[in-house]
């Protein structure tokens, strides 16, 4: 089966930024290829004159971000938000596409995703795997939209609802992506969701976990720009988007929140944190929290003058 490879490649300082862009909005699977500190690596289990010289050999000042699209896929109309997104980041950056077998990259991408626990009730498990667990499971595949789990932007945003969701909220999730935020909260004991991406196949795939996860009832994912969507207010409302998607969106947030809602932004490169931070408070919103991960943050906030 033909599937489509669109490569990004990027300086090794914008990296993170276009991982983040381009799980986003992926479809299908996305693989890192970085060969910046290849022979740290190595180091730790040979030494480096067994690698091969056209490793070497490689560029190590920039990092190629590859994305899968499905057959069934539009690549034009995936290169087109692609671009928007690496344009509105002020990536320098090049494109170019070519046709894979979907076994040429499946198999090794599942060999490396395996089921993980976060916080003190989730655990997030592929659907081929089996999990003996007493926490909440939520089965996701890793080729699904933005939205596994292992990216640090992911993890802060669950950390965060499994700490915050006592039962009975309702949520919204602005740039749902694989709907892994929606349906956690869900699961946690949230009444309803309501998911909201801008990208039709990421509205699918929500859809299809919902389902996977039998949540399908709860939650409503709707295309559409960030919160155009949104009905009355919510208890909880979360953006792992980019940063410039945030500060674009912040004005609009206060209004949907209900009474004690929290916001959580995240998708936020640490140094533009204090940016952020300011134009979250210009947009009336007061932050109660600021979390850290590997040089990615998730900034939690109330509305106005709420504590």
């Amino acid at each position: 089966m033909q599937w489509t490879d669109i490569r990004i490649t990027v300086p090794k300082a914008n990296a993170d930024t276009a991982e983040a862009i381009a799980t986003g909005i992926s479809g299908g699977g996305i693989y890192i290829e970085d060969y910046s500190d290849l022979e740290e690596q190595v180091e730790k289990i040979a030494h480096v004159d067994l690698i091969e010289q056209e490793l070497l050999d490689k560029d190590r000042t920039h990092v190629t971000v590859h994305m899968y699209l499905a057959p069934d896929e539009n690549p034009s109309e995936v290169i087109e938000l692609l671009q928007s997104r690496l344009i509105a980041a002020e990536l320098p950056y090049t494109l170019d596409t070519e046709g894979v077998e979907q076994e040429d990259w499946e198999t090794g991408w599942k060999a490396y995703y395996h089921a993980l626990t976060i916080g003190q009730r989730l655990a997030i498990v592929p659907s081929w795997e089996q999990f003996d667990t007493d926490r909440v499971v939520i089965k996701l595949d890793p080729g699904m939209a933005f939205g596994t789990g292992t990216h640090e932007t992911t993890a802060l945003c669950l950390e965060t609802l499994d700490g915050l969701v006592k039962g009975g909220e309702r949520m919204l999730d602005i740039g749902t992506g694989s709907g892994i935020l929606a349906i956690a909260a869900l699961k946690l004991g949230a009444a309803q969701a309501e998911g909201v991406d801008i990208d039709p196949m990421c509205v699918r795939t929500a859809g299809e976990n919902a389902q996977l996860n039998g949540v399908d009832d709860r939650l409503k994912v709707l295309i559409g720009d960030l919160s155009d969507k949104a009905t009355g207010t919510y208890d909880i409302i979360t953006a792992n988007i980019v940063a410039n998607a945030i500060l674009s969106l912040a004005p609009h947030v206060p209004p949907l929140m209900a009474p004690g809602a929290t916001f959580i932004a995240s998708g936020i490169i640490d140094t533009r944190r204090d940016e952020v931070v300011e134009g979250l408070a210009a947009a009336g919103l007061t932050v109660t929290q600021v979390k850290e991960q590997n040089g990615w943050v998730a900034i939690l906030c109330k509305n106005g003058g709420e504590a």
